[in-house]
């Protein structure tokens, strides 16, 4: 694999006369030609050390080639020591794989000509691109069959279930804990669902590289799956959080803002793992939905969604809560005044200056909005039942707007 992409750079480099290189992701250097009329200090150092410096990282990114999808002229530096260059943005189905810069001669003042010339590589870029996929994703079809398996086995598949319970990666170490990877903002994917699937695979896999409590994961269209041994603490989770965000971004292109993981219960038993899969589901979805869970949720803390999950039903399951009184106030609260300052007294125990406090209010605004709603319902909104039935349904609005995943 690696001698191919190697002639395949070379064979670029010949066709347009000038050096290349080509990196991943992270800025490692992956392949280069060794055609060059003139390489600058940049290159000689890249060459070298085998990684691009921070410093020169910098001035690229700074010209957007994070995002772009289109070649991307960089202007010199002399500061840096570093002439002009083009950076061809390797794509397969929307999915960013690597980059392969081409350098601007001495005598050149832009990157016309490169430019000019990069069409005439379209089929090598395109297959260089193919087998970068295969060589950073793990995209075999033996990756491929194995996580399909182990999708099976999530969605309860007898078959799977005992087939993955003889993994030499599972068997023998458990107890495990299911987890849910969501993207609470970018959950719905894109139009290409293979792309898409990919993607989440890929960052994964990536995000939990080195991470030896995280036995095995999968992706799917809108969500990750990771197979954990069992842990009290969340370091392990936290550090594929953070690392899972910087791999999604960087191979979608986009901003990513919020990264959830859904965590089930333990289970000793492999006939326990579609089970978990649903708990840790059910996290993701109702962290997506209720930011105040925050980002590392377990399935226990869920609360009340916890039995709004289990009641079942469609796409369109409490679309509607029923509640009389929710009703009253959605007529009323035309600027969004009431039910959230209701909702979050509920959700701080009463306090109406953690209210405020969280609103940038005066607790005098706090009291006058409850008093309106006194005044609305004719009941008092903190007590019995009528507290009981408004904040249930405040939290069965919430669950109906969840990723469907």
């Amino acid at each position: 694999m690696q001698q191919d992409v190697e002639q395949l750079v070379e064979q670029v480099a010949q066709k347009l006369g000038r050096g290349l290189s080509l990196e991943d992701l992270d800025g490692l250097l992956l392949a280069y030609s060794s055609n060059q009329s003139h390489a600058d200090r940049v290159r000689v150092n890249f060459l070298l050390s085998k990684r691009v410096p921070a410093d020169v990282s910098a001035w690229q990114l700074s010209h957007g080639i994070a995002t772009a999808v289109r070649p991307v002229a960089i202007p010199a530096n002399q500061e840096l020591g570093m002439l002009g260059r083009v950076c061809v943005p390797l794509m397969v189905r929307g999915f960013r794989v690597g980059y392969l810069w081409v350098q601007q001669d001495l005598v050149e003042e832009n990157p016309a000509a490169i430019l000019s010339q990069l069409p005439d590589v379209t089929p090598e870029i395109e297959l260089l691109s193919g087998l970068l996929l295969d060589s950073n994703t793990a995209e075999s079809e033996f990756r491929r069959s194995r996580e399909r398996e182990f999708l099976a086995a999530c969605s309860g598949e007898a078959n799977a279930v005992a087939a993955v319970a003889g993994w030499k990666e599972i068997q023998g170490r458990g107890p495990w804990q299911m987890v849910t990877v969501l993207d609470a903002d970018g959950w719905a994917g894109g139009p290409d669902p293979i792309a898409s699937t990919l993607i989440h695979r890929s960052a994964a896999l990536q995000a939990t590289v080195g991470v030896d409590v995280a036995l095995f994961s999968a992706g799917t269209e809108t969500h990750s799956v990771v197979l954990f041994r069992e842990s009290v603490g969340r370091a392990n989770h936290a550090q594929v959080l953070v690392h899972y965000q910087l791999e999604l971004a960087k191979r979608s292109g986009r901003p990513v803002h919020r990264i959830i993981l859904g965590i089930s219960e333990g289970f000793a038993k492999p006939r326990e793992l579609a089970e978990a899969y649903r708990q840790s589901r059910l996290a993701a979805q109702a962290a997506a939905v209720d930011p105040q869970l925050g980002e590392l949720v377990d399935c226990r803390a869920t609360g009340v969604y916890q039995l709004l999950a289990s009641a079942g039903g469609g796409a369109g399951a409490w679309a509607d809560s029923g509640s009389v009184y929710v009703r009253m106030l959605e007529d009323h609260d035309r600027n969004d005044e009431l039910l959230p300052v209701l909702e979050l007294i509920y959700d701080n125990d009463g306090s109406v200056q953690d209210v405020a406090t969280k609103l940038h209010l005066h607790r005098s605004s706090i009291y006058n909005r409850l008093g309106r709603i006194r005044q609305l319902l004719s009941v008092d909104p903190l007590k019995g039942m009528s507290r009981l039935e408004l904040h249930a349904a405040l939290k069965m609005r919430r669950w109906a707007a969840r990723p469907r995943i």
